[in-house]
């Protein structure tokens, strides 16, 4: 590995031989410049391949010109798609209006500063893994890090490696939640501890209600028929004369509507539909 050394002025394409290696450190992330090799790495090759997983998506959040750019062309390089935002009250905007797999904050920003920005964003029950950047290295400024809700911790100046290795980790973190949790528009459904949200809001269900719920979140958009519903979620064929399933469906709905509008639609001869009929 190399290390880059500090005060590396130019932003000149460097020698080869460093131009394909990775950053070891970043000695003073406000004067260095990385320019990354033009040649993907492997992690980018193999992201490219037929069949491979869609890469994450991620945003940098940072003021500073030189670390920005020294974090996007790095992790373009990692295979990641990267947006930049610069300055507080963009990033709101962009958190607030975007789907991200990761977030990469930095603490003190121009418009909404990070901490603020950090707080509002999980008041808005949003989970996307959050990873603060910031020189301030004491204990008592990572407590109030990870206490306004940052999921990770990241000192300036850092290790390349180390950024990527803690990406990763909230990735991966991130989708065997995501294998876990059923989710559409404000209702989510976590199957390993049966709790249910509607806009934050926890929702006591019966376990028939969490089965059909857990259907419908499934098959979002889709018109579902009542022999179908039945025979998946009752396990038993339909006869045309049970309203067990209506009678379910009017419970979940009062439930659902306690906290938002309606979600399930009933269409004539048909079934039902969940959310928005595409």
């Amino acid at each position: 590995m190399l290390t880059i050394p500090a005060r590396c002025a130019s932003k000149e394409w460097q020698p080869a031989a460093l131009a394909r290696g990775r950053v070891q450190s970043l000695a003073d992330p406000r004067l260095c410049f990385l320019a990354i090799a033009r040649v993907p790495s492997l992690a980018r090759r193999a992201a490219m391949l037929p069949g491979a997983p869609m890469p994450h998506r991620l945003l940098v959040i940072e003021d500073e010109p030189a670390i920005a750019d020294f974090i996007v062309r790095g992790l373009r390089e990692e295979g990641f798609i990267i947006e930049h935002s610069p300055e507080g009250n963009d990033a709101w905007h962009r958190l607030s209006t975007e789907n991200w797999d990761v977030i990469l904050l930095d603490w003190w920003l121009p418009g909404i500063d990070g901490i603020t920005l950090l707080r509002r964003f999980r008041q808005s029950n949003i989970t996307t893994p959050v990873l603060l950047l910031t020189a301030r290295d004491a204990v008592a400024d990572r407590v109030t890090g990870l206490n306004a809700g940052a999921d990770d911790y990241l000192c300036k100046p850092f290790a390349f490696e180390e950024l990527i290795a803690r990406i990763h980790s909230l990735t991966r973190r991130q989708d065997r939640r995501a294998g876990t949790v059923l989710l559409h528009a404000d209702v989510q459904l976590d199957l390993t501890t049966h709790r249910v949200e509607r806009a934050g809001h926890p929702l006591d269900l019966t376990a028939k209600e969490r089965a059909l719920l857990a259907y419908f979140l499934r098959h979002p958009g889709e018109v579902l028929s009542k022999t179908r519903i039945y025979e998946q979620v009752w396990e038993e064929q339909y006869d045309g004369l049970s309203n067990t399933l209506e009678v379910h469906v009017m419970e979940l709905r009062r439930k659902l509507e306690a906290r938002g509008p309606r979600l399930i639609k009933t269409l004539r001869g048909q079934g039902y539909v969940f959310g928005e009929n595409p």
